[in-house]
């Protein structure tokens, strides 16, 4: 039996009472329905924002990070009170501001295949709002295996991804990516950008398709790839089909559990630009700048240009990484050399391509430029 809407209830959704589609019976639907939602970042915040506005009665929060300066160009749930504080305590302090009506889970830590099952099984529908292969990877495969809707999207700088994967009507995400791209391939937000209200486009129609299927109208995209522009304000839409030989969803699939998804996609499964080029290949800020007082290093910047309008290193070579392979003859093999990019991530790929050339004394900076501003020169913006 649906629950019932109390006057102050009845006031509040008013405007959706009015609609023939939703109606009294479609609000009660949504106070009895549930959604969990991965990420409270720049597509879960508007996601989370307006389904509980819409009066959606129990959402589910998963984040293990903190709220950060960097995160409120596009994270709009967060302000700048909560700096520091744990996102999902955050979130839901806007959520319950916003709508006291509904219940907010949060669950501070990393989606794993450890957890996943337990704290996705009693919600009628998943939303990806993740920024990393192995988590959409791991989040498309709980969906599967219990038989729930998972409305996904990604951003990238101008571009966005809407579909919903479906494995009892349609395609699952492993249907249209049967493997993950080459480590390194696919940059992050946190390292190629996005505009701020990017995430906010997407995001509410992410909401928009969870609305549509928690009230059983409209045609959700299943089956169906959504493609924004925001630079010529386009849509387009490519069609999908479930692939026979999805090794998840297909009839003869092999995969029959939760796997180790960060070994699957080669990367961590998290969003943050920084990286590490492993034992022994980096060398951190403060030790750079000890050893630039006696020795002479070559300092290779794999930063794009118009990085080096927001900090730079004296001397430094810029070339960005996208064309290392094809300017490798202006380096000496022979130098100690000592790589960079903004957090290390870019860099420590940058390794792998300079000692698979023969470059046997390079370093990477770990936590890149940024590590320095933090920890050696204090004058240089973190951005």
């Amino acid at each position: 039996m649906l629950p019932e809407l109390s006057r102050d209830e009845i006031l509040r959704y008013s405007r959706h009472l009015l609609i023939p589609e939703v109606g009294l019976e479609g609000q009660r639907k949504l106070k009895n329905s549930s959604v969990l939602i991965i990420g409270t970042g720049g597509l879960g915040s508007p996601v989370a924002l307006y389904l509980a506005a819409a009066g959606v009665g129990r959402l589910g929060l998963v984040d293990y990070d903190v709220v950060d300066s960097s995160n409120l160009q596009r994270q709009v749930i967060h302000g700048t009170s909560t700096i520091g504080k744990l996102k999902v305590e955050s979130a839901k302090a806007k959520l319950l501001d916003l709508n006291p009506d509904i219940q907010v889970d949060v669950f501070n830590e990393s989606l794993t295949s450890e957890n996943a099952l337990r704290i996705a099984r009693d919600f009628d529908l998943i939303l990806d709002g993740t920024d990393n292969f192995p988590t959409r990877y791991l989040t498309n495969d709980v969906a599967v295996f219990l038989g729930k809707p998972n409305v996904y999207a990604s951003i990238y700088r101008f571009d966005g991804q809407v579909s919903v994967f479906y494995a009892k009507e349609g395609p699952c995400y492993r249907c249209l990516f049967p493997e993950p791209p080459p480590p390194g391939l696919v940059p992050s937000c946190a390292e190629g950008g996005v505009l701020g209200v990017l995430p906010g486009t997407i995001g509410t129609l992410q909401a928009t398709e969870a609305l549509k299927i928690l009230l059983g109208i409209g045609e959700p995209l299943i089956g169906k790839l959504l493609l924004y522009n925001a630079l010529d304000m386009s849509f387009d839409f490519v069609k999908l089909k479930k692939n026979p030989n999805c090794r998840v969803c297909g009839p003869n699939a092999d995969i029959k559990e939760l796997i180790d998804y960060e070994e699957f996609c080669g990367v961590p499964s998290h969003d943050h630009d920084e990286g590490s080029a492993g034992a022994g290949l980096d060398i951190t800020a403060p030790e750079l700048a000890e050893r630039m007082k006696t020795n002479h290093l070559k300092l290779l910047d794999v930063r794009e240009p118009h990085e080096l309008e927001i900090s730079a290193l004296q001397n430094a070579v810029n070339i960005p990484l996208g064309e290392l392979a094809g300017r490798l003859s202006e380096l000496d093999s022979a130098d100690e050399m000592v790589v960079f990019c903004k957090g290390g991530s870019r860099s420590a790929r940058a390794l792998e391509l300079l000692a698979s050339a023969g470059f046997k004394k390079a370093k990477n900076l770990k936590g890149g430029i940024n590590a320095w501003a933090r920890e050696v020169d204090k004058d240089l913006p973190v951005y």
